[in-house]
């Protein structure tokens, strides 16, 4: 197995960043590639970075064809509000899967895929926690986007003769990570469902590298949750954050939702699902498929959250003459 030719799409983000240098020191990889159509947040040792739009498609088929990977790792997603608006997240992600997924089923050399996915792909539902073998019902934009990914890569894998698995996150939290819940949370007032205050869950980026990287390793071939242990309420992440909790109902979410995108952090629908209907999964499965597990739990993440340091704003000095 060593020597293996392995593909990075998206890894130019923090979250593809990661993935990349951890690859670098996998004694089984080998050469080694990615592309984005940003660069990457920090110099590799050995990754070779190909800088690509998501619309330039005959130069994505052609680098990757060239490359002939072993695996290819498909992170190149993007999640509405955190690097695009929604339309135009869902549009680039469209792209990439479209350019890149339907390339990797000409390499004569592929063996195994890998695509990272979302708990989101089971809609809302916060009284339960899915497994992987619940139904996929998507309730938001970005669940349904996932599911999309999901379904083209189980179509290239069939159609290559190769095996894929699918990497479901929690939303994904942690230093330089644009996440649209992240925002939220770290606003002076969070909105919550004062009827239900629902729980969620979620990763810290350096856990969801691990796990993706894992899943490379381990040939991962079904999907597999990946969500920190335990979990908290709305309000109760807001008062870990000395934030204030906003009580919120029925026709009140309107305008909440205004008044977070006017301070800087819109709330696409699958946010507000968590807000509304909480977001928590099972991962009972990690350390059987994965041979890993989450290293923070969910209110280490959010503490970590809030412990990332503010903008402080100091005035000009007038310079002494």
């Amino acid at each position: 197995m060593a020597g293996q030719r392995v593909f990075v799409s998206g890894v130019g983000g923090e979250l593809g960043t990661q993935i990349a240098s951890l690859l670098e020191d996998e004694p089984w990889v080998g050469a080694l590639a990615g592309i984005d159509a940003d660069p990457p947040r920090s110099r590799f040792k050995r990754t070779t970075f190909h800088r690509i739009h998501p619309h330039e498609h005959d130069r994505i088929v052609s680098t990757l064809i060239d490359f002939d990977p072993h695996v290819l790792v498909h992170v190149g997603v993007w999640e509405p509000n955190a690097r695009a608006a929604p339309r135009l997240a869902a549009e680039l992600t469209d792209r990439a899967a479209t350019s890149i997924l339907g390339a990797a089923a000409e390499c004569p050399s592929l063996e195994h895929v890998i695509v990272r996915s979302a708990i989101t792909i089971y809609g809302r539902d916060s009284l339960t926690r899915p497994d992987e073998d619940a139904p996929i019902r998507p309730t938001s934009e970005w669940g349904r986007t996932v599911a999309d990914i999901e379904r083209t890569a189980a179509s290239v894998a069939e159609r290559a003769g190769v095996t894929v698995g699918a990497v479901r996150l929690a939303p994904v939290i942690g230093p330089h990570v644009p996440s649209p819940l992240g925002r939220l949370l770290r606003l002076p007032a969070v909105p919550f469902n004062v009827l239900r205050d629902p729980s969620f869950a979620v990763i810290r980026q350096n856990d969801a590298a691990r796990a993706i990287v894992a899943a490379a390793r381990e040939r991962l071939a079904q999907p597999v949750n990946v969500v920190a242990s335990d979990s908290v309420s709305v309000s109760q992440a807001a008062l870990r954050g000395r934030r204030v909790p906003v009580p919120t109902m029925g026709p009140q979410w309107p305008f909440a939702r205004r008044l977070a995108h006017m301070a800087g952090a819109p709330i696409p629908d699958h946010v507000a699902e968590t807000l509304i209907h909480g977001r928590l999964a099972d991962n009972g499965r990690m350390r059987e498929l994965l041979g890993i597990v989450p290293e923070q739990t969910t209110p280490e993440v959010i503490d970590s959250l809030y412990g990332w340091p503010s903008i402080i704003r100091h005035p000009a000095r007038k310079q002494v003459a």
